[in-house]
C-alpha cells in the first residue's frame, strides 16, 4: 500500500530542528554598521538657539562695570593710600570689635525676645496675646534712634529703680545711671527693637508648618514643649532663617546709630576721626563701608550653609556649594573643549 503524506501547517526544515532561524537576507541597514553614516544627519543637525540680546546686554554691563572700576582706581579724590593707612589701624579695629559685640548680643537677646513674643501672639490666652501684639505694634512704629535716645536719657525720668510689690514696699533699690552704661543702653535699645521684628519672623515660620504635623503630635499625646522644640520649630527654621538673616544684616548696619548714645563703634570711630582729620573724611568713610560689606558678606555665607542644612528634608538634592559649582563648571568646560577638538 503506498504511503501518503499528511499536510501540516509547520514549514519544512532541514537539519536539526533546534537550530534558530538565520538573519534576514540582504545587506544590514546603515544604522547597524559602525562606519555607515547618513550625510543628511549633518545637514539636519539641531543648532542651539542664539541669544544676541543677551550678549549685547552682557557687553553693556561689562562696559559699565569697567567704567566704575576705572573711576574708583583713577580718581585721586578717594585717596586710596590713606584708605590703606586707616583700614587696619588699632583705633578702627577697636571700633569694629565694639560693633561686633553690640550686634552679637543684640541678635541673641532680640531672637530670644522674638520667640517669646511670637509664642505670646500664638497663645490662646487673651492677655498674653494682647500684650505681645501691643509690644510689637509699638516698637515697630517707633524709630530706633528714638528708642536709643529715650533710653540714654532714661535716668532723667527715673533716677532710681526698685523691685517690690506694686503700690507697696520695695525690696531692692539701685541707681539707674550706674547700671545703664553706654554699652548696656545700646544693647538694650537694639534688642528691644529687634525683638519686635523677630517675633513676626518666628510667628510666620511657625504658621508655615503644615497643620497635619500639629494634629499628628496631638494624636501621639506629646507635650507642648516637646511638640514645639522637636517637631514645629525645626521645620519652621526653613522659613525663619532667610528672613531673620535679613533682619540680622539690618541689625549690623543699625549699630551705627549707637554713636548717638556716646558709644564709639565702627561708625562712631570713623566719624570722630573724620572730625579730627578733615582731609581724610572720604577714605575713612570708605573704610567703614568696606568693613560693613565684609561683615554682611560673612553673614550671607553663613546663611547659605544654614539654609542648605535645613533644606535636607524638603529638597530631593541639597543646593551645591560654590566650590562644587566651580568644579562642575570646570568639568563642563573641559568636556566642551574635548568635543570641539574632536570635531
Amino acid at each position: 500500500m503506498p504511503e501518503t503524506s499528511v499536510p501540516t501547517d509547520e514549514p519544512a526544515t532541514t537539519g536539526s530542528s533546534s537550530a534558530p532561524p538565520g538573519p534576514p537576507a540582504g545587506p544590514p541597514p546603515p544604522s547597524l554598521t559602525s562606519k555607515a553614516r547618513d550625510p543628511r544627519l549633518d545637514a539636519e543637525r539641531v543648532l542651539p538657539l542664539r541669544h544676541p540680546g543677551r550678549w549685547v546686554l552682557t557687553a553693556v554691563v561689562l562696559v559699565v562695570v569697567a567704567q566704575i572700576i576705572h573711576g574708583l582706581v583713577s580718581n585721586p579724590f578717594y585717596q586710596w593710600d590713606r584708605f590703606w593707612y586707616w583700614f587696619f589701624r588699632p583705633v578702627v579695629l577697636d571700633g569694629l570689635l565694639i560693633t561686633l559685640e553690640v550686634a552679637a548680643l543684640s541678635a541673641v537677646f532680640g531672637l530670644l525676645g522674638g520667640v517669646v513674643l511670637a509664642l505670646g501672639r500664638l497663645s490662646p490666652n487673651a492677655v498674653l496675646r494682647s500684650v505681645s501684639w501691643v509690644y510689637i505694634w509699638l516698637f515697630r512704629s517707633v524709630p530706633l534712634i528714638v528708642v536709643l535716645l529715650f533710653l540714654y536719657n532714661f535716668s532723667a525720668l527715673y533716677q532710681t529703680l526698685s523691685v517690690g510689690v506694686p503700690f507697696g514696699p520695695a525690696f531692692f533699690h539701685f541707681d539707674e545711671s550706674r547700671l545703664a552704661t553706654d554699652m548696656v543702653v545700646a544693647v538694650v535699645g537694639l534688642s528691644l527693637n529687634e525683638a519686635a521684628y523677630a517675633a513676626e519672623v518666628v510667628r510666620s515660620g511657625v504658621l508655615s508648618v503644615d497643620q497635619g504635623q500639629h494634629e499628628a503630635a496631638a494624636s501621639l499625646g506629646l507635650t507642648r514643649r516637646y511638640h514645639f522644640t522637636r517637631i514645629v520649630f525645626p521645620q519652621a527654621l526653613r522659613v525663619i532663617v532667610p528672613s531673620y538673616v535679613n533682619q540680622l544684616i539690618g541689625l549690623v548696619k543699625g549699630t551705627s546709630l549707637v554713636f548717638y548714645v556716646s558709644l564709639l563703634d565702627l561708625f562712631g570711630t570713623v566719624q570722630s576721626l573724620g572730625s579730627t582729620y578733615s582731609g581724610d573724611i572720604v577714605p575713612l568713610l570708605l573704610v567703614a563701608t568696606t568693613w560693613y560689606i565684609v561683615l554682611t558678606s560673612v553673614i550671607s555665607v553663613i546663611q547659605f550653609y544654614v539654609e542648605r542644612y535645613y533644606s535636607r528634608g524638603a529638597l530631593r538634592t541639597v543646593p551645591p556649594t560654590p566650590l562644587q559649582r566651580f568644579r562642575a563648571g570646570v568639568r563642563t568646560l573641559r568636556a566642551r573643549i574635548a568635543i570641539g577638538s574632536a570635531a
